[in-house]
C-alpha cells in the first residue's frame, strides 16, 4: 500500500501536537510551569506545521474526496463536517489559550486550557479517522477543490 506523502506527514504533526499537549497538561498538573510552557509551545508549533502543510496542499493541489462506498458517503460527510467544526473551534481556543498563558492572564487560561485540550484531543482523533477513511481503509477519490471534496459536487 502506498500512502500519500503530504497527508501522511500532516496527520503525523496532528498526532505529535496531541501527544505534546497531553504531556504539557500533565506537566502543569505537576506544577512544572516552565516545562509546561515549552511543551505547549511545541504542541502549538506542531499544530501550526500541520496547518501550513494542509493549507498549502489545499491551495496548490486540492483536497481528496471520499472514495469509499456510496452507501456510507453521507456518514463520512457528516463526520468530516464534525471534524472541521472541532478543528476550527480547537484552533480558536488554542490561540486564546496560548495568548492568555503568555500574557499571564491565568484565571482565563486555567479555565480555558482543559477545554482546549479536550477539544484538541477529539480533533486529533477525528483527524486521524478522516485520514484512515480517505487513504487507508478506502482508496481516495479524486483530488479536487475543498468545496467539491466536502460536498461531492
Amino acid at each position: 500500500m502506498s500512502l500519500p506523502i503530504l497527508p501522511t506527514i500532516s496527520t503525523s504533526f496532528i498526532i505529535l501536537s496531541a501527544i505534546t499537549m497531553a504531556i504539557g497538561w500533565r506537566q502543569i498538573k505537576q506544577k512544572r510551569i516552565d516545562a509546561h510552557k515549552k511543551t505547549m509551545t511545541l504542541a502549538a508549533i506542531f499544530a501550526l506545521i500541520f496547518f501550513i502543510i494542509y493549507e498549502s496542499r489545499t491551495v496548490f493541489i486540492g483536497n481528496t474526496s471520499f472514495g469509499g462506498p456510496d452507501n456510507i458517503k453521507i456518514f463520512y460527510t457528516v463526520f468530516l463536517i464534525f471534524h472541521i467544526t472541532l478543528a476550527t473551534t480547537g484552533a480558536v481556543l488554542g490561540l486564546i489559550s496560548i495568548i492568555t498563558g503568555y500574557k499571564n492572564k491565568l484565571k482565563v487560561h486555567r479555565k480555558l486550557g482543559p477545554i482546549t485540550c479536550i477539544v484538541w484531543f477529539f480533533t486529533a482523533i477525528t483527524g486521524v479517522a478522516v485520514y484512515l477513511l480517505l487513504y487507508v481503509f478506502y482508496k481516495g477519490g479524486e483530488t479536487t477543490s475543498l468545496i467539491k471534496a466536502i460536498l461531492g459536487f
